[in-house]
């Protein structure tokens, strides 16, 4: 299923780019084109890093695909602080040059984490599929600590490979997966934000 359309620059690149073309125009107007030149190579770099790629939608709806592009650095069974509950946890590490949105790995209902207040990371949410499957996706601060934005809300219903949040320079993205997911990628492997299936969910 191909992804619905969205601007291939990133709106989270808008205003870095408008204020640096601003100012090679003004420089360029008042002491010449020529210095304005690397202000233009910059605005050509923001393009570059703020890039946000359509990509095509597994039709599987038992699929999990990945919230990011990276690298994945650990499987791992765990304790899903979030929920209580015996989980699979998959850590995929973005790139700082990298492409810097997040997207949602099931289709289902945004919900907030039973122990959201318990002193864990703010950026976690809760995801509930129509299969009544749960998954909590995690967004961790990048290289430079800057915060991971946002883009959805508790009690919104939320596509399949739909964009849901962006980590300016890469950061770590974490999945807590029903312990008896079918997981489909392995430590190492290189993975891209909604098109890429790193687990499948059994139902007994």
């Amino acid at each position: 299923m191909a992804a619905r359309r969205y601007p291939y620059f990133s709106r989270s690149g808008w205003l870095p780019f408008l204020a640096c073309a601003a100012l090679a125009v003004l420089i360029g107007r008042s002491v010449g084109w020529g210095w304005s030149l690397p202000l233009w190579l910059a605005c050509a770099a923001i393009v570059y890093l703020y890039r946000d790629p359509n990509r095509e939608i597994p039709s599987s709806p038992l699929a999990v695909v990945s919230p990011a592009d990276g690298v994945v650095m650990a499987i791992e069974e765990v304790c899903d602080p979030y929920l209580d509950r015996e989980a699979v946890r998959l850590d995929i590490q973005m790139s700082p040059a990298g492409v810097y949105s997040t997207r949602s790995p099931v289709e289902g209902k945004i919900l907030e984490p039973k122990n959201a207040g318990d002193g864990l990371q703010p950026h976690g949410v809760w995801l509930k599929t129509d299969e009544d499957d749960d998954l909590v996706m995690v967004m961790h601060r990048g290289p430079l600590r800057n915060l991971p934005h946002c883009y959805v809300r508790i009690g919104e219903r939320i596509g399949q490979g739909q964009r849901c949040g962006y980590i300016q320079m890469g950061g770590r993205v974490e999945v807590y997966l029903p312990r008896y997911s079918r997981i489909q990628v392995s430590s190492g492997s290189q993975v891209k934000a909604g098109s890429d299936v790193i687990a499948t969910l059994v139902h007994k």
